[in-house]
């Protein structure tokens, strides 16, 4: 009897900003307009990395690759989020929450890797200019990117390999609006402690790896950038490393937030506020973080919307 209840749990439903009934049209159009705008923005930067040419350089082939995982999350979460604004069960198949999982992984993995490499590419082309072509090659640029795919890969089959061990009888209701872990966790009948520590050995790792890279590199920038003797080339590129510094602090601190506390586990009322900056707020701003404050990226589109209005 014990097993037929722990195997009979095969759909869940998802209860995310059920309590504000009344806003569902207002958060409904609220977050339509964030899906549109973040595909529109990283497709749209993707593209235009693809077809230009001059963009071809390890800095804009990062640039693209992490545009091409913010879209990928955003259509893992935010297609059924909003669907289940509007639909009466809300339910997801444990496959399909799987899956949605999965997808989410992928991209915040191969995200921590590619962040870390844009911003060693950044420390070599400002605190090394002139070997900056020995330093970064494509070769070594293609590299990065390839090793972040098949780490994010190997990180989301990992953590969705443990989650099958899991069974589930307390509750249907997942408190969130996609399938996280972690409220998959409280609603186990086996206890999850394994799976928590899995989360804890190799999100750590990959976060705590992709950190120091990170926090390494923007120390050595921002100590070049001290020793400038220009105001004005100070002042911008300043500009530039704080903004990019934002995007990356609010990102991995997110992460960190959810997944990496001791309390994680049995604290799930934070969990929706800060899941929508890593998973919504994060890949609507990077493509405007990282390109339109970026000239080369401004001169390009410009001069395809110029050859557009001549057709």
């Amino acid at each position: 009897m014990t097993e037929n209840n722990h195997s009979s749990i095969t759909e869940f439903i998802l209860i995310g900003f059920t309590d504000h009934p009344d806003e569902k049209i207002l958060l409904f159009i609220l977050f339509s307009a964030i899906y549109l705008i973040t595909m529109a923005g990283n497709l749209g930067l993707v593209a235009l990395i693809y077809m230009e040419r001059r963009l071809h350089t390890p800095m804009y082939i990062f640039l693209g690759n992490l545009a091409l995982m913010d879209s990928c999350c955003s259509c893992a979460i935010t297609p059924k989020m909003l669907e289940n604004f509007f639909s009466q069960d809300r339910r997801i198949s444990l496959c399909e929450c799987m899956a949605q999982f999965y997808f989410l992984c992928l991209a915040e993995t191969t995200d921590c890797f590619l962040l870390a490499a844009m911003a060693y590419d950044r420390y070599v082309a400002i605190c090394s200019p002139l070997q900056y072509h020995t330093m970064m090659s494509k070769k070594l640029c293609i590299q990065m990117i390839t090793g972040a795919y098949i780490a994010g890969n190997l990180h989301s089959i990992i953590q969705v390999g443990f989650l099958f061990r899991l069974s589930f009888c307390r509750s249907h209701l997942i408190n969130h609006f996609f399938c996280d872990v972690l409220p998959l966790y409280r609603l186990s009948c086996v206890d999850p402690y394994i799976n928590f520590l899995m989360i804890f050995i190799f999100s750590g790792s990959v976060q705590t790896f992709s950190i120091i890279i990170v926090l390494i590199s923007y120390f050595y920038i921002i100590f070049t950038i001290f020793r400038m003797k220009s105001k004005e080339g100070r002042g911008k590129a300043l500009s530039t490393c704080a903004s990019h510094f934002l995007s990356v602090s609010i990102f991995y601190g997110s992460l960190l937030y959810v997944y990496i506390r001791p309390s994680s586990v049995n604290e799930g009322d934070k969990d929706i506020a800060v899941a929508i900056f890593y998973t919504l707020v994060i890949p609507l701003l990077n493509p405007f973080i990282y390109s339109l404050r970026n000239k080369e990226v401004i001169h390009v589109m410009k001069r395809v919307m110029k050859k557009r209005q001549f057709l």
